[in-house]
């Protein structure tokens, strides 16, 4: 579930090199004032049309590995899912479908759960990343809370992953409005907030997703390890 990343416009504050350290001794949100959205609302077209959540690696389903390394990072979680909604129920957090139609992409995930959410804060990750960084979240509240931002973004050397966000949950009215008036790309939605990107450049390859059988045969030994 990649996205292109944000253009750096007016509003984009990106940070890096020292302003990394900075941000860790700025204390973010509450771990409880903020609800982890897992995106598993796609269509899994680049592995053959296969719900890409419910692919098994290391013998349980990738959405099990990203679970279990969000929820000790939140006060509560979400699953967004567009088909197969009994099987994620399974995993014992509520499951919410898209109030935009057509598989709208990321956009549509963010807003479904965050109309859901009742924290201040939400964090969204990709259902196909089970490396997922154990303090994402706490590294993201950092920037957040340091530069007043609407938005932080992860990002690994130059390449931001727009889908690993945490977002204030009083953005919602702004993105309703954005998607009922055609707007999909997660790109544009963002240029028009104060968003700050966050590095993580020490652990790039856990932001790694899996998109086709190839990729996901080459992660079995790690997710086994």
């Amino acid at each position: 579930m990649s996205a292109a990343g944000p253009s750096q416009g007016a509003n984009w504050s990106p940070s890096g090199g020292s302003a990394a350290a900075k941000a860790a001794s700025v204390a973010g949100p509450h771990r409880e004032e903020i609800t982890g959205i897992v995106l598993a609302g796609g269509m899994g077209r680049r592995m053959g049309g296969i719900d890409k959540g419910l692919v098994e690696l290391g013998g349980k389903p990738m959405v099990a590995h990203v679970l279990a390394r969000l929820a000790p990072q939140v006060g509560s979680m979400l699953i967004n899912a567009n088909q197969n909604r009994d099987r994620y129920e399974l995993f014992g957090y509520t499951v919410v479908a898209d109030a935009v139609g057509g598989f709208a992409g990321p956009l549509a995930g963010l807003h479904a759960g965050m109309f859901e959410a009742t924290t201040p804060f939400v964090v969204t990750v990709p259902c196909d990343s089970p490396f997922l960084p154990t303090d994402l979240v706490a590294r993201l509240g950092s920037a957040i809370a340091r530069d007043n931002a609407q938005l932080a973004v992860a990002k690994t050397l130059h390449q931001p992953h727009p889908v690993f966000a945490l977002v204030r949950r009083d953005v919602l009215p702004h993105l309703a409005s954005f998607l009922h008036q055609g707007g999909r790309k997660i790109d544009a939605w963002y240029a028009t907030l104060r968003v700050v990107e966050v590095p993580f450049d020490d652990c790039e390859d856990a932001f790694r997703n899996i998109n086709t059988a190839a990729e996901l045969a080459a992660a079995a030994p790690d997710a086994e390890s």
